[in-house]
């Protein structure tokens, strides 16, 4: 929507939709993202993990069937609602799915390469809807809401010759699978691996435990140990969008507009460069997440972006005033060509910033912090938190821009801040570990002190879980022993 909101054709289309009008409209897809992150907790539990990523496509293909043959503004939601399940549906049970079948020591790296993707996607959306700008009219936004249709396909395809996620079918009573999976994707097909041996033994130990104490409802979110990763999933989900990257994807040309940058085509060329940006520089994120570390890549990402929403306000509240545009309100730079420069570019530093930490870190985090019996459904809430405040900032954005103008800056830039004192505080690292491992992490506590918490807590290897294994087996033969004299006694 961000390169169609100024299109003069869509205007006249949808009867020229004011700013709230427009909000609602953008504001749809992550509604309807927000339902199908929800529904994917039972579907990834009961169809397994590949089987719903390729749902989330075949739903795709329908929600893009609806918007580019709708012929008004109700009907052209009813598309982004559909298509924005789907990708709720997708957001939640990629990480997941990612999260279970990677190993330890490039997990970070791997679900980075989702968010890299993610930048893949913006960037050729941005530039079909570039080219198609230079179509006269309702093509040039009907074909890249078509177009949208190519990629789902190929993932929905694309995923037969996908595994599914081994602790899913572990989980299922489908061991031999599973470890058929892990010596393929880890061991290199040798199933006595160390690596594919030791995921095998804590996986397996894992899900015999869990179908046990495991979660049957969502109030199992609220049990001790539980909740505390539930609300660290969630609302670092909610910081990702509070953070303003929201304004800078969706409404850019906005932006721009407001800093003096004027013509469409202009405006478009300087919104590609951040698109850009933002593909190039998530690429240091997947090459050293799991060297630099969660922790880290946050706190240097929320102060840096956190400063130049603030210089942007700044530069704008200074050297800006109320204007008419194209029969809009809207705070506008005039006749100070060096200080449009300087938003510009604050604007491109801001999205290299969260291209290079929160952006990748947001999706890997909640995915390797649950336990496995609530992994699902945590991680869904996780990616509903998401598209909650996505839905509200959407709606909420294109008001504030035309009423309180520049202090739409500072408000995001304060949301980082406040962010950047939750990291600190409570968020623990959880870089290079196991899945299972991630247990030790937490079960240290220092919940408001979650820099004490060391980088080796938790790291084991395959002696070290049959030594424990062993330990416990003569604890449990001990106490069977224990209970057979106890009866002799009583008898």
């Amino acid at each position: 929507m961000s390169g169609v909101l100024t299109n003069d054709s869509w205007k006249e289309q949808y009867g020229f939709p004011n700013s709230d009008a427009q909000g609602g409209i953008v504001a749809s897809m992550p509604a309807g993202s927000l339902f199908g992150a929800l529904a994917c907790t039972r579907l990834a539990d009961v169809l397994g993990r590949k089987k719903t990523i390729q749902l989330s496509g075949v739903i795709w293909v329908i929600g893009s069937i609806f918007q580019c043959a709708s012929v008004n503004i109700a009907m052209l939601v009813v598309g982004r609602v559909i298509a924005g399940f789907a990708v709720g549906m997708a957001s939640a049970t990629v990480p997941l799915y990612q999260g279970e079948i990677t190993a330890p020591h490039i997990r970070g790296r791997m679900i980075s390469l989702q968010q890299w993707s993610i930048t893949w996607g913006i960037l050729l959306q941005y530039f079909v809807q570039f080219g198609c700008s230079y179509i006269n009219g309702n093509a040039s936004f009907r074909i890249p809401w078509g177009v949208q249709m190519i990629p789902a396909i190929i993932l929905s395809v694309g995923m037969i010759w996908f595994p599914e996620s081994p602790r899913w079918l572990i989980d299922h009573g489908r061991e031999a699978e599973a470890l058929e999976i892990l010596a393929e994707v880890h061991g290199h097909g040798d199933p006595n691996n160390e690596l594919v041996q030791l995921e095998f033994t804590e996986i397996k130990g894992q899900v015999t435990f869990e179908k046990q104490y495991g979660a049957k409802s969502y109030k199992d979110l609220l049990a001790k140990g539980v909740m505390r990763r539930v609300m660290l999933g969630t609302s670092l989900q909610a910081w990702s969008q509070l953070t303003g990257m929201n304004i800078m994807m969706y409404y850019i040309t906005y932006v721009f507009m407001g800093a003096g940058l004027t013509g469409r085509r202009g405006n478009l060329i300087a919104s590609s460069v951040q698109y850009v940006l933002n593909v190039l520089f998530t690429v240091p994120a997947i090459i050293y997440i799991d060297r630099w570390g969660r922790r880290p890549m946050l706190i240097i990402g929320l102060l840096l972006m956190g400063f130049f929403l603030f210089l942007v306000g700044g530069l704008q509240s200074m050297y800006g005033d109320w204007a008419d545009v194209d029969g809009s309100r809207v705070w506008l730079i005039d006749g100070h060509d060096s200080i449009t420069k300087g938003v510009i570019v604050c604007s491109y530093l801001f999205v290299c910033s969260f291209a290079i930490t929160m952006g990748p870190v947001s999706w890997t985090y909640p995915a390797e912090i649950f336990p496995m019996r609530v992994r699902a459904k945590a991680v869904s809430l996780s990616t509903a938190a998401n598209w909650v405040m996505n839905c509200v900032l959407a709606y909420a954005v294109p008001p504030a821009l035309s009423s309180i103008s520049y202090k739409t800056y500072y408000i995001f830039g304060g949301f980082n801040f406040a962010a950047l004192v939750h990291i600190i505080f409570m968020f623990p690292e959880t870089a290079g570990r196991t899945l299972e491992e991630v247990e030790e992490v937490f079960s240290q506590g220092h919940v408001f002190s979650a820099w004490k918490i060391k980088r080796d807590v938790g790291k084991k290897t395959l002696q070290d879980l049959k030594v424990a294994d062993a330990k416990h087996q003569d604890e449990e033969h001990a106490s069977d022993h224990k209970h057979s004299d106890e009866h002799h006694e009583k008898i």
